[in-house]
């Protein structure tokens, strides 16, 4: 199941997409990680959906990574006597604690927290920003308001509020029960919602105890001013361009995601961007033109990652949405302008002896008849500085440890390879060797690049490289000096 492509699928798996035979035809069609969204289906349904992917890995052969997506605080509105109530422009509106069920003058938001967050001037977004609120003055249990823009404001409807950060932590309960569940069951990354400061990412890396790795969603404008610390602690992050555009002026998505997918690269995490991205296919079969240049602007961008939310998980199509991504991803890297796009955008990163070894291996690569860089990883640390010089050879990521080549299939160019324990750098030759044969990227009369850390077994060693021929004796030397 080689990938003929270097950014990776994820799918969002749902109602549309909930047995074993819809689910190994979405990663037949090209999908490398799917994604459980823990904001639908109990834990039941989590449970079943991860055994099918676990037994298709069985399968196939393949390592398969699998994201749950934490759901987060979620604040809304309380009810209306009447269900809904119509807002114009201009008019007051007030927000506060009281139980009673909402009028055309107030309603009830059961969150004491934003109260004691907002100031005279701050904005109140409702349902997706469609209905915008200006504070005209605030106390700890009521926010009088003006209505900026208008419209249907019905029961439990979503409130964002982007000016402040608010007092409240990214795990609710209900996420804390959550992550302790998918951590035991076996999942490889967590996405965390509501992300304003890294001592959320802080918190759930706590509670996590490296059962799983830790992806940080970047869709508050906290978060935005706040990335390099959050980047700092966290092992990935995603672009969720949906609140994200709800909380920001629609205009300044595009520039904020081409500056975290670049900051991303250079720290060697990888990077998701999600939310829309063919959205259409929902209901069409086909997607928009625009929707394939959204697409394919994320894999000029270097992203290591693009997502299909609903598309996948609730659509009517989401076979041939994966499909279409993979179509999309493989003409856009064959386009020779992609590589120079990628290559421009590289950065120097060579302040170690780890960064040096990692782009020796791809220059190399790139001026000799190089056919694959195979690195050895106990963590996926050199791996992970592999992908990011984005090499135009294939990697070969191999290591004895499911985990870590379950966590790696969301990086960029990654072919995953389970090996057995190597203590000597020699026997990771011949294991590289064998690989790159049995996977079918070189033959006997090709080299590749092995690279390593010695010792091994030790994180953030990587400090040797060797170029290699893939010759039989190498293949089935028994002997490991």
């Amino acid at each position: 199941m080689r990938r003929l492509r270097n950014v990776k699928i994820v799918a969002t798996l749902g109602p549309a997409s909930d047995d074993y035979e819809t689910i190994r035809a979405l990663y037949e069609a090209g999908a490398d990680v799917f994604r459980l969204n823990m904001s639908h289906g109990d834990h039941g349904e989590i449970a079943r959906r991860h055994g099918i992917i676990r037994q298709i890995e069985k399968d196939l052969g393949r390592p398969i990574a699998i994201l749950a997506d934490l759901q987060g605080p979620k604040l809304r509105v309380g009810t209306f006597a009447n269900g809904e109530e119509e807002l114009s422009e201009g008019q007051d509106f007030r927000l506060d604690l009281d139980e009673a069920e909402g009028d055309n003058t107030r309603v009830r938001l059961p969150h004491r927290e934003i109260f004691e967050a907002l100031e005279p001037g701050s904005s109140l977004l409702v349902n997706d920003g469609k209905i915008r609120l200006k504070v005209k003055d605030c106390g700890k249990d009521f926010a009088n308001c003006t209505v900026t823009v208008g419209g249907t404001i019905s029961n439990r409807k979503g409130v964002n509020v982007p000016d402040v950060v608010l007092p409240l932590a990214a795990l609710s309960e209900k996420d804390r029960r959550d992550l302790d569940f998918v951590c035991d069951l076996g999942v490889d990354w967590l996405a965390l919602s509501f992300v304003q400061r890294p001592e959320d990412v802080i918190e759930a890396r706590g509670l996590a105890r490296d059962r799983a790795a830790v992806l940080s969603k970047i869709e508050k404008p906290a978060a935005v001013k706040n990335f390099d610390a959050i980047l700092d602690v966290s092992d990935g992050i995603m672009v969720a361009r949906g609140d994200l555009g709800v909380e920001l002026p629609v205009q300044n998505v595009p520039p904020i995601q081409k500056r975290l997918v670049r900051k991303c690269r250079a720290a060697a995490k990888p990077v998701i961007v999600a939310t829309q991205m063919l959205e259409s296919m929902i209901e069409s079969p086909m997607p928009t033109r625009a929707e394939v240049s959204d697409v394919a602007a994320a894999i000029y961008e270097g992203a290591d990652a693009v997502m299909l939310s609903a598309e996948s998980a609730a659509g009517s199509y989401p076979i041939e949405a994966v499909t279409t991504m993979n179509n999309v991803a493989r003409e856009v890297e064959s386009d020779p302008t992609y590589r120079e796009v990628i290559n421009a955008s590289r950065g120097g990163h060579k302040e170690t002896v780890a960064d040096a070894i990692v782009s020796a291996a791809r220059e190399i690569a790139e001026t000799t008849n190089i056919k694959a860089i195979c690195c050895f990883s106990q963590s996926g640390t050199t791996a992970l500085l592999v992908g990011r010089e984005r090499p135009h050879v294939p990697i070969l990521a191999l290591t004895p440890l499911v985990g870590t080549a379950r966590r790696l299939c969301l990086s960029w160019g990654m072919h995953c390879v389970i090996t057995g324990e190597v203590d000597r750098f020699k026997q990771a030759v011949i294991s590289a060797v064998r690989a790159a044969r049995d996977e079918g990227f070189a033959l006997s009369t090709d080299q590749i690049v092995v690279t390593a850390g010695v010792p091994f077994n030790t994180t953030g060693t990587t400090n040797i490289l060797r170029v290699a021929p893939c010759e039989e004796r190498l293949i089935y030397s028994a002997d490991p000096e």
